[in-house]
């Protein structure tokens, strides 16, 4: 089952400061026949969604993707404005709603964001969340209409992906198997897929 015409937006632009280099371009020896996060990651969520957005730093150097690369703003601010960017590029080309996810979710599934997919058709909520002990802003699906309210949060000085969760309608699909949700933000992360 596929969850129609949603856009996906991977958010790779972040510093890094845990692992200490870019996780965009990172490989893992022995996993993802090879590919860096950012190559995977854009590969599994363009199973499900089209138009594929990246969103990276100014200046931030990536692989050739099958993906229209975005580039921040204004950088350092989180991932509040790039989520807005790409909600924005996905409503240009059409879509109403848009997969967002972190570009350091290696185990990221089709079936999660079909799951999320299905449940944002069938309820009309604003943002449908994975949650498995706490919510994962970063792997949800948004409306893009609420790239404004990104917009104008920005603007106030906000910074929290939660501001925006609060202030919109939100429903939540409670994860048993929160696996496809695991992040890789340190090194040791790495090492314990090794």
């Amino acid at each position: 089952m596929t969850t129609g015409r949603l856009a996906g937006v991977v958010l790779a632009g972040g510093a890094s400061r845990r692992m200490g280099r870019d996780k965009a371009t990172l490989t893992v020896p022995g996993r993802f026949n090879g590919l860096t996060l950012v190559e995977h990651l854009v590969a599994v969520v363009a199973r499900n969604c089209g138009p594929v957005f990246v969103v990276a730093a100014q200046g931030q150097v990536l692989p050739a993707l099958a993906a229209q690369v975005l580039r921040d703003e204004v950088p350092g601010l989180g991932p509040l404005p790039a989520i807005g960017l790409g909600l924005r590029a996905a409503a240009r080309h059409g879509a109403l709603r848009a997969f967002v996810c972190a570009v350091d979710m290696p185990f990221l599934t089709t079936e999660l964001i079909d799951q999320l997919g299905e449940e944002s058709s069938q309820s009309g909520a604003d943002v449908v969340l994975p949650a498995a002990g706490r919510d994962h802003y970063l792997a949800g699906v948004y409306r893009t209409a609420l790239a404004a309210t990104v917009d104008a949060l920005v603007a106030a000085g906000e910074r929290r992906v939660g501001a925006l969760v609060e202030s919109a309608d939100v429903r939540r699909i409670v994860l048993t198997d929160a696996s496809p949700l695991a992040n890789l933000n340190t090194a040791d992360d790495i090492n314990g897929l090794l």
